[in-house]
């Protein structure tokens, strides 16, 4: 091997370990987009942290950038942030929260190197974090545990860890521990250095929290009956050996757990401090002949995502890559190992929020937006020299179906294109109905919230209003021609066409229907 080809691999593996790429998790309303937000104050990449519905003097949050977001204060779709704090490359991605979208939350998570898992000090693991946990534990990704909300009334920080292990056996160490039970927050002691650390939000909480490192003696005297409760919870959480172990957390069996309150980004920077400190940069990934692609080989990616018309100023489309190994030089011709094709990668940037930079180069763990590249779809992998292929992205069945119209017969084109587009996004998936044709196709969905997602797109973007009819299906089973035959005398059950890969869709009304026409018909292939 040459010099020059040496040098480069060195230099690719130490960019590599420069880089931490995480997503932050949580159920609905526990912060996520507050959080995104308040960790890119504290790397100075923004003066001000918005406000989720951006009230009072307060804007909205930089990853929120749909009118929707802003306007309902919850995230429908995932963003990617980079960020540069201390000497360590941060790609952030956030996630909705929301159930119907879970399917875009699990492609995300699989970019991603670690999580950073939020609960609400008042409620504690709620369902949807708990579903999106054993995603981590599948993939067996390192999870960091922030209990946020500590500024107002919550559970007692002791259950709170209980809450964590009992119901997913993940053991919890916490590395600071709160003075001042939940909404009469006084600051953090940092277990591994015994450091206590005042913490005070900043006038309008927009800004910088105002924190002082105090000492024990003054401590005590100041937060009394706070601080004696603290130290003896301290003192039991040493007894049962709740110490971090780093080799347990990159094992995903333990999770580090910090204290704060994201909204008054207090706890904020101990957080930033431990994930440049503790979280995994990039490593080898595996591919689907088996073998792990090394983060110092040659140039290969995925695309986990796929977004349009973030700016309206743009008008385009953009495909989210994770690169896995190698480095990427805008302008480079990848392969597409789909279809062997050569794609160029000229229009190449980074995204914060809606805000974008074109880029000249990019190392693994970074994530790139390849802008008009329609060519690319959601699973796609790009390589050079030896082929490379990485596993599919989880697909969701649907469970809820609508038919799409517009009574604007002048507009039925853009209405065209506004489909194909969503389709492409993975907003919803389209059917192709034959008895409806084409100027009526069929949304299927994972939750119902997709549906107002589709329409409000369509009509924003697209200047198409939609109707949206409900069919009564609530089961999608994968078939075959001769399984089509079979079911077109069946009552009650509908074979349409997936338009992104031509799959046959049986659709029934529950699965009670379902398993009474299999079993009438043992020859029939229905896989969920």
């Amino acid at each position: 091997m040459s010099q020059n080809v040496l040098a480069s691999s060195a230099g690719v593996a130490a960019q590599a370990g420069r880089r931490r790429t995480f997503a932050v998790i949580s159920h609905p309303d526990a912060g996520k987009s507050t959080m995104t937000e308040a960790l890119a104050l504290h790397a100075r990449v923004i003066g001000q942290a918005g406000a989720v519905h951006g009230k009072g003097d307060r804007r909205g949050v930089v990853s929120d950038w749909m009118a929707m977001e802003q306007q309902r204060g919850i995230s429908v779709t995932s963003a990617a942030l980079q960020f540069a704090y201390r000497d360590t490359v941060i790609n952030l991605l956030d996630t909705p929260g929301h159930a119907d979208f879970s399917e875009d939350t699990y492609r995300v998570l699989t970019a991603v190197d670690s999580a950073v898992m939020l609960l609400d000090a008042a409620k504690g693991l709620e369902p949807q974090t708990l579903k999106l946990f054993e995603v981590c534990r599948q993939r067996r990704i390192p999870v960091l545990t922030f209990i946020n909300k500590w500024d107002r009334p919550g559970h007692d920080a002791l259950a709170l860890l209980d809450e964590i292990e009992q119901p997913i056996g993940l053991k919890p160490t916490p590395l600071t521990w709160p003075v001042g039970i939940a909404g009469e927050f006084h600051g953090v002691i940092d277990r591994r250095t015994g450091v206590f650390t005042r913490m005070q939000r900043s006038p309008g909480g927009a800004g910088l929290p105002i924190e002082e490192e105090m000492g024990t003696d003054e401590a005590a005297r100041r937060y009394g009956a706070d601080w004696d409760t603290a130290a003896e919870e301290l003192e039991l959480l040493a007894m049962t050996g709740a110490d971090h172990d780093q080799a347990a957390f990159l094992a995903a069996t333990s999770t580090p757990v910090l204290f704060g309150a994201a909204v008054a980004n207090l706890g904020v920077r101990q957080l930033l401090d431990l994930l440049v400190e503790l979280a995994p940069p990039p490593a080898a990934r595996p591919t689907t002949a088996g073998a792990d692609q090394p983060v110092d080989g040659a140039f290969s990616g995925f695309v986990f995502k796929v977004q349009a018309n973030m700016n309206r100023a743009h008008r385009d489309q953009v495909a989210f890559m994770r690169i896995c190994s190698g480095r990427f030089e805008r302008g480079m011709v990848v392969t597409h190992a789909g279809t062997g094709r050569p794609f160029t990668t000229k229009y190449a940037q980074q995204i914060f929020g809606q805000g974008r930079d074109t880029i000249d180069e990019a190392y693994p763990g970074d994530v790139v937006g390849l802008v008009n590249a329609t060519a690319l779809g959601i699973g796609d992998t790009l390589y050079t020299q030896t082929p490379v292929q990485y596993p599919p992205l989880p697909s969701f069945p649907p469970e809820h179906f609508a038919v799409a119209r517009t009574s604007d017969t002048t507009a039925f084109k853009r209405f065209r294109r506004g489909i194909e587009q969503l389709d492409a996004e993975g907003v919803v998936q389209v059917l192709r109905s034959d008895q409806r044709g084409e100027q009526a196709p069929v949304l299927a969905a994972v939750g119902p919230m997709q549906f107002e997602v589709a329409t409000y797109r369509l009509e924003a973007e697209f200047g198409v209003r939609v109707q949206l009819d409900r069919l009564p299906y609530e089961v999608a089973a994968r078939t075959d021609p001769a399984g089509r035959e079979i079911l077109r005398s069946a009552a009650g059950v509908e074979v349409m066409t997936r338009v992104r890969d031509d799959a046959l869709l049986a659709l029934f009304p529950d699965r009670w229907r379902m398993r009474s026409v299999a079993g009438r018909n043992p020859e029939l292939r229905l896989d969920l």
